[in-house]
């Protein structure tokens, strides 16, 4: 109804696995495993660990090889800002702690994208998700062993609250979502040093008062807050100005906005029902950190990962996998 669906974009298995052996071996630090010289962000502003092997910074050494220095400069943009960590369905504990660990060891927090739901994404690009409930259960807990003590931000679950509430999750479906979310916050606020922020929609597909009670039901009351703009592409201020209405429905929480790709704001062209899926004209947005303009939100985050595809819609290959010119247009369009 409000074209957010546009949250549905884990990495391949591939991707993952390859940006998993970095973590896992790679101290963290200012690794040029890529051969980008990537280094990390200042703490004080931006505590979150930016992979030194990710797929834009894979980009760049290509670039830097084959001599194409200017587009390389371009997705550097991209590839020396932390980006989420989408956590795979196959192998959670060994995932979450290969990334919590090379993040520790650079004195970073890494920063975790939760997207396994029992019938996710209604059908749509990114649909999938654990086979069942009891599954989901399974799987959160590999990922709470993965992370242990080390520090980690963890987004849960883009779109599970919005698809309750929007018609698209099927009735019989509903109450063990609301479970599975609340059991999934209760695991992850066991951890010594874990942040839990769970995904609340974005500024363009509704009201406040259409979302604020399954919040509650899904044991936002638990967790350190809420997550919007995942994955879509409304104004940071637009975002503050949703955030803020809905946090005063959810008892003051704190929450944190999806910069990665909304510096032009959203598109407005093209079919109604698909302008959040691989817009032209879009640029990188505000660079991650904690240092924002409200004091209620907590941080800007890159949730999405800029250049990887929404889904095999205006030309894009398949939601996840990365696109190198969609890449390099948001970077050029970008100050």
């Amino acid at each position: 109804m409000y074209g957010m669906r546009g949250a549905g974009l884990r990495t391949s298995a591939a991707v993952l696995g390859a940006a998993l052996l970095v973590a896992g071996c790679s101290s963290g630090g200012g690794g040029d495993d890529a051969g980008a010289k990537i280094t990390q962000q200042p703490k004080e502003s931006d505590p979150f660990w930016v992979n030194p092997d990710g797929n834009a910074a894979r980009q760049v050494a290509a670039y830097e090889k084959s001599g194409k220095d200017g587009a390389a400069g371009q997705i550097r943009k991209i590839a020396e800002q932390p980006t989420g960590e989408w956590i795979g369905p196959e192998n959670p504990e060994q995932e979450a702690k290969g990334f919590t660990e090379a993040a520790d060891k650079a004195g970073r927090t890494a920063l975790l994208v939760l997207y396994n739901i029992p019938h996710r994404d209604c059908g749509q690009y990114s649909q999938g998700g654990a086979a069942d409930g009891d599954a989901y259960r399974s799987w959160i807990d590999g990922v709470t062993a993965g992370i242990g003590d080390r520090a980690a931000t963890v987004i849960l679950e883009p779109d599970a609250v919005l698809h309750l509430v929007d018609g698209c999750t099927q009735g019989e479906f509903q109450e063990e979502r609301y479970d599975l979310l609340k059991g999934a916050i209760a695991k992850l606020k066991s951890l010594k040093n874990t942040a839990v922020y769970l995904d609340a929609g974005n500024a363009g597909w509704g009201h406040p008062d259409q979302i604020f009670q399954a919040l509650k039901l899904a044991g936002v009351d638990r967790a350190d807050g809420f997550a919007v703009n995942v994955s879509n592409f409304y104004s940071t201020k637009d975002s503050i100005a949703y955030g803020k209405q809905l946090s005063a429905k959810v008892g003051g929480k704190h929450f944190v906005i999806d910069t990665s790709r909304n510096g032009n704001g959203p598109y407005t062209g093209g079919n109604p029902d698909e302008r959040w899926c691989n817009p032209p004209g879009r640029s990188l947005g505000d660079t991650p950190t904690k240092r924002t303009a409200d004091p209620l939100v907590d941080a800007y985050l890159w949730v999405k990962r800029p250049g990887e595809s929404d889904g095999t819609c205006k030309g894009g290959p398949k939601a996840g996998q990365w696109w190198a010119s969609y890449a390099l247009a948001l970077a050029k369009a970008s100050k």
